[in-house]
């Protein structure tokens, strides 16, 4: 039953079906995991095909039953554990395909007691050298272990003891050693796969002395894959004239030699040439085109030197062809000898990549005839002349790129024409005139750099349509006017250069909007005014430049809040007043320059100053302080005693008498009070009831629906939360506390207290109230995406990747740092968990229900309460002494941090005696932090795996930090925010840079 929507858990019904041969449901959705019954009843059962579902759980031991199973296929699922040595019994076993799960340990040695065909279990977690006994299996074809941690190396007999195998793939794991210099003997292998291993030069001394020998040429090999080894020595040009191969690949190691120069030497079937990235020299030779089936070719990063053969595209088969990185030089620019115009003739190209060459040639219009071009590199190679304006006709293209060339002229307002384009690079050249609006239409643009040339004008003012560009360099041009408006709409943006021009006008507050940006760069232009505040709402600022502008003013304090900024220039501005104390809070700061200005008063001492020096602060004439800024020491007069003693009658005395005076008012209002506090209920709540619209029971009934099943979203232990319509179309969410149960009156009394003042982004607003004697409720926002707990446990096909749940984790922080230290009066939440954290329509996270919280008055640093939280998440000194503290919330964050990225409840029924969720995720940090991670958001094989691995895992040590057993132990929350908003910039960057690179290597 391939290939349908088949969903829920396998019926175990299924398997007690006594006549059942095979059992095939790939392609589907089933999940849960695979009954433990599986082969109690078939005893006849012998295929079992449950590929490409969500099949989880360990593979179940009791497969060994079935004793006449020929074919076990579970691959492309999500099973865990280790791999049963049960199966070694299935002594009818002939293929067993467990490839693309979450498998960890050893290969089991039983495995060598079956009479395999096929074993492929390749992108698993399996570590450790590779039994011998699997070397023993004669009757294999087929072997695949690739993207696996196993490490060892091949037996020198491995041919003979595997006569009939076919494929050999073995690439992405640690193997080392040589190839065996019995590869000749494997007289059925086709096709071997050993790249990105450890392999060194002695696989050519055992194979490749001089020439190829003849057992390997006539093995018929169709895939010969060897790329990201540290393979040396010659290649082999004989290796070319196996007639039989389509694939070639020795990439990315370092290898001499040239290319064969006969027709002869080129095999007729080879489809792919990945050479790439090696020590090789020579012409690319005409007789290349006898390869008439070729359709990629990689000859980057070598020495190439000579022309690109004008023979190249004879075949119309060549879609992607990579000489960046060489020699290469043009017959002549201006006639039919232009290498551009030999290139032109491959009518299927994909890929061109021709960067770092010296061609010294013209764009010819033909480029227009691409029409299935996808990527176009040409950086640094000498291009001359203008850019065709019928590069519009390149409609699938997704990649430009002509940076630091010699192109003049006008950007074509025909560049619009290509909608697919993502990446524009026309930095570095001699281009003119102004940007055209049409570029406003590339609507899937995420990089444009125009930065270095000579357009003028304004910056157009539909910019703000490029809603997915990530990456705006425009620096170094003369570029003039306002910055346009709609700049600041561009949300998503994260580097921003626009220095070197003459841009005028104001920084406005919409700045701000850039809230995830990393980079802005408005140096060395014509700005004025006051910087605004605004400016430090840009968390995840790191650099920040502002040098050489007209700006005048005080440096706001709120600058003090960019955590993340790591370099501040300021220098050569008008800026006066003093420097903000708030600049000691910058603990990544390392570089900080304001000189050049008119700043006064006192160099802070503490913090990110410790390391700067005078060169910081050059040209300030009133600025004072320590001896090593190279300023004045700053004046710190002193008063005589009797100065001091009129300074004690004159102030002091009236104050102290008001003080006393103040305080016999309150105890006489306070006692009046008291007497009334039974007439007057709930007084305490009057400020939010009158502060905030109120509503009347009937209102709420009839927003309800009379509080249907239907509208309710939710239960707690002293309120259900209804959705409701007001009469003015405002949906809210209602809180109606059930005042039948004990403690629900005080959990609403607390409620109140808690939200009458706070106010911040990241926690539930309330809206209004409905106090009666009988009936007691609150309106909240409307949260449309539900809970983190909906998100991460109850719906299956929910699936938050790693950027949302670092942002829903900043937010929560963002939250609990408000509460903490923002507030008056500091607020421990007491029930920091999943089911209270909810998220809005742009699934911001806000923290709610504050029914048990406790507010620290008087200068307390802890209380006691006799309230139960939530079992799991409750600090340890709450649960027995019933202490509450801001570190106890800090404690319930760390697990909520555990919780949302191993996608574990702390009440896990794995964790038992001293195993918790806590000590599972620290143990694996020492060894595979991806065995704990939530395989759903993270898997081997992933792209960009080793960033994400390294950003999850810092984030599990910040959370292990969080909750340690002592409230001293643990992280302040105000560092967990700063940490965590530093992780989340260091993966955005290394995230990015690493696509670059990859659109570079390709």
């Amino acid at each position: 039953m391939e290939y349908n929507q088949f969903t829920g858990s396998i019926p175990a019904s299924i398997f007690n079906i006594s006549t059942l041969e095979i059992v095939g449901f790939s392609y589907n959705g089933l999940s849960g995991n695979l009954p433990a019954t599986v082969c109690h009843r078939p005893s006849k059962l012998q295929a079992l095909a449950l590929p490409w579902n969500n099949i989880d759980g360990e593979i179940p031991s009791g497969l060994s039953g079935c004793s006449e199973l020929q074919t076990l296929s579970l691959s492309f699922n999500n099973f865990r554990g280790r791999i049963p040595m049960e199966i070694g019994n299935l002594t009818m076993l002939k293929k067993l395909y467990l490839g693309r799960n979450n498998l960890e340990g050893e290969i089991p040695q039983q495995l060598g007691q079956l009479k395999l065909e096929v074993l492929r279990m390749q992108n698993d977690g399996l570590t450790g050298l590779v039994p011998p006994v699997i070397f023993n299996i004669s009757s294999l074809k087929y072997l695949s272990l690739a993207n696996n941690t196993l490490s060892g190396s091949l037996p020198m007999d491995m041919c003979h003891r595997l006569p009939l195998l076919e494929r050999l793939y073995l690439f992405g794991n640690k193997f080392t050693g040589s190839l065996p210099s019995s590869i000749g003997n494997c007289t059925s292998l086709k096709d071997f796969s050993l790249s990105r291993n450890n392999f060194t030069a002695s696989v050519w001394q055992h194979c490749f002395v001089g020439s190829i020998p003849q057992e390997i040429v006539k093995l018929g090999l169709e895939g010969l894959d060897m790329f990201d080894n540290s393979l040396t020595g010659v290649l082999p040009s004989d290796i070319f004239n196996i007639s039989t191969l389509k694939l070639l690949s020795f990439a990315m190691n370092h290898l001499t030699g040239h290319l064969p120069p006969s027709i002869s030497g080129w095999s007729p079937n080879i489809r792919e040439i990945y050479l790439g990235q090696n020590e090789l020299s020579g012409t690319i030779p005409d007789s290349i085109s006898n390869a008439s089936k070729l359709y990629a070719l990689d000859l980057a990063s070598n020495s190439f030197t000579g022309f690109i053969p004008d023979t190249l595209c004879s075949s119309e088969s060549l879609q992607m062809i990579n000489f960046g990185w060489n020699y290469l030089t043009s017959k002549s620019s201006m006639s039919q000898h232009n290498s551009f115009n030999s290139l032109m003739k491959c009518k299927n190209l994909i890929m061109l990549i021709v960067s770092y060459n010296l061609l010294s040639d013209i764009v010819p219009v033909t480029i227009g005839n691409l029409s299935y071009l996808e990527i176009f590199w040409g950086d640094n190679c000498g291009i001359m002349g203008n850019i065709p304006g019928a590069i519009g006709n390149l409609s699938n293209l997704m990649t430009l790129s002509l940076q630091d060339n010699y192109l003049s002229g006008t950007i074509p307002a025909t560049v619009g024409q290509s909608q697919k384009l993502q990446y524009l690079n026309l930095a570095g050249n001699k281009l003119q005139g102004s940007i055209p609006n049409t570029l406003c239409g590339l609507k899937n643009l995420g990089y444009l750099f125009l930065s270095g040339n000579q357009l003028y004008g304004s910056l157009p003012t539909c910019i703000g349509n490029l809603t997915f560009l990530r990456k705006l360099l425009v620096q170094s041009n003369g570029l003039t006017s306002v910055i346009p408006l709609s700049l600041w709409d561009i949300k998503d943006l994260l580097v921003l250069k626009l220095s070197s021009n003459s841009l005028s006008g104001e920084l406005p507050p919409e700045i701000e909007k850039l809230n995830v940006a990393v980079v802005i760069d408005l140096s060395r232009n014509q700005l004025s005014g006051e910087l605004s505040s605004s400016i430090g709402n840009l968390p995840n600022l790191a650099e920040f430049s502002l040098a050489q502008n007209r700006l005048q003013g005080p440096i706001p304090q709120s600058l003090g809040s960019l955590t993340s900024l790591e370099f501040l220039d300021l220098s050569r501005n008008n800026l006066s007043g003093t420097i903000p104390g708030s600049f000691e809070k910058l603990s990544y700061l390392k570089y900080l320059n304001l000189s050049f200005n008119k700043l006064e008063g006192e160099i802070p001492e503490h913090g990110p100053f410790t390391n700067l020096t005078a060169l910081s602060f050059m040209s300030n004439k009133a600025l004072c302080g320590l001896p090593q800024f190279q300023v004045p020491p700053c004046p710190h007069t002193r008063k005589r005693p009797t100065e001091r003693k009129m300074l004690v009658l004159r102030c002091v005395l009236p104050i102290a008498a008001s003080v006393i005076l103040i305080t016999l008012v309150l105890v006489f209002v306070l006692t009046r009070c008291q007497k009334r506090k039974a007439r007057i209920p709930n007084q305490d709540n009057m400020f939010l009831v009158t502060t905030r619209r109120r509503f009347s029971y009937r209102e709420l009934f009839q927003a309800t629906s009379g509080f249907t099943e239907d509208k309710l979203l939710g239960k707690g232990s002293f309120s259900s939360v209804y959705k409701g319509t007001l009469s003015d179309g405002l949906t809210v969410a209602i809180k109606v506390f059930d005042l039948q149960i004990e403690g629900s009156l005080r959990s609403f009394d607390v409620e109140c207290d808690v939200m009458r003042n706070t106010r911040h982004r990241n926690l539930i607003k309330v809206i209004g109230s409905c106090s009666n004697p009988d009936f007691k409720a609150l309106m909240v926002d409307y949260m449309p995406n539900g809970t983190l707990e909906t998100w991460l446990h109850n719906v299956p096909d929910y699936c938050l990747d790693i950027l949302q749940r670092m942002n829903i984790m900043i937010d929560v922080a963002s939250a609990l740092e408000y509460l903490h230290h923002g507030h008056l009066t500091p607020v421990v939440h007491c029930d920091v968990k999943p089911s209270n954290v909810l998220l809005d329509k742009d699934m911001v996270a806000h923290l709610g229900d504050y029914g048990i919280a406790k507010l620290l008055r008087n200068q307390e640093s802890t209380a006691q309460t006799s309230t139960l939280a939530t079992i799991g998440y409750i600090a340890p000194e709450y649960g027995s002494e019933g202490i509450v503290s801001t570190r106890g919330d800090v404690y319930s964050y760390g697990i909520l941090l555990l919780e949302t990225f191993s996608r574990k409840k702390p009440v896990d029924e794995m964790f038992v005696a001293e195993m918790s969720l806590r000590q599972w995720v620290k143990e694996s940090l020492h060894c595979a932090v991806i065995d704990v991670i939530d395989a759903n958001m993270l898997r081997r094989g992933d792209e960009h795996f080793t960033v994400k691995e390294h950003c999850v895992k810092s984030i599990m040590e910040l959370a292990v930090s969080c909750c340690a057993e002592s409230p001293e132990q643990r992280v302040n929350v105000k560092d967990v925010l700063t940490t965590l908003t530093k992780i989340r910039v260091e993966f955005l960057k290394n995230a990015q840079a690493k696509t670059t690179q990859e659109v570079v290597r390709i």
